[in-house]
């Protein structure tokens, strides 16, 4: 671990139109909130100093929701080219705005599962100024979101534009990914069904 105290903003991805789910699934209820509420919730409780929320689709109606809360929103306004956008979208607003940070975690809106304390492992167990990359596990054996980009990436993820994500820097640096696994199942809820199975479930 470094000597001094990490500063690892969160970037919570929220700019798509939720085409599989029929609806903003940001605005979908999960208990006393929103889907999105609740991620915005799990990342206050985390020891991130810095809150980012990218908005796109929807934006009037989901930026209002949230607007009074202690987070900064970033409007992608090219959010239909992808996730890898609103991920580009994120870090050139980091990088203009000169903050003092060691690395970039990125959540997506639709994990519910994912919380605080998991956001805090990963934040623990990384170490800055060694190209390192912490991301999460899914029970297929794929790994993605959340995940940690130590700042020497932002250059890269400066030029993603299409809905890959960041999968391809997962690839290309794969020897310096560290991958952890949540205590529940990594789920990203895309469909009506899932997110109505699930919520009955949790409520």
């Amino acid at each position: 671990m470094s000597e001094h105290s990490l500063n690892i903003p969160i970037v919570i991805l929220a700019a798509g139109a939720s085409k599989r789910m029929g609806t903003a699934k940001q605005l979908l209820a999960w208990g006393n909130t929103t889907l999105l509420g609740h991620a915005i919730q799990t990342a206050l409780k985390t020891n991130s100093n810095d809150i980012f929320v990218v908005l796109g689709a929807n934006y009037p109606a989901i930026s209002d929701q949230i607007s009074k809360l202690p987070v900064t929103i970033i409007q992608n306004k090219n959010w239909e080219l992808g996730l890898g956008k609103s991920i580009a979208c994120a870090a050139n607003h980091i990088l203009n705005l000169k903050l003092e940070f060691d690395a970039v975690l990125i959540c997506l809106a639709d994990q519910p599962f994912i919380d605080a304390d998991f956001l805090n492992t990963l934040t623990q167990n990384f170490t800055p100024k060694t190209n390192q990359i912490i991301a999460t596990s899914y029970t297929n054996g794929v790994s993605g979101v959340p995940v940690i980009f130590d700042k020497m990436y932002l250059s890269e993820l400066l030029k993603l534009k299409d809905d890959k994500g960041a999968k391809m820097l997962l690839k290309k640096y794969a020897s310096f990914v560290k991958i952890f696994k949540p205590k529940s199942e990594n789920i990203d809820l895309d469909y009506k069904e899932d997110y109505e199975k699930f919520y009955k479930n949790e409520f």
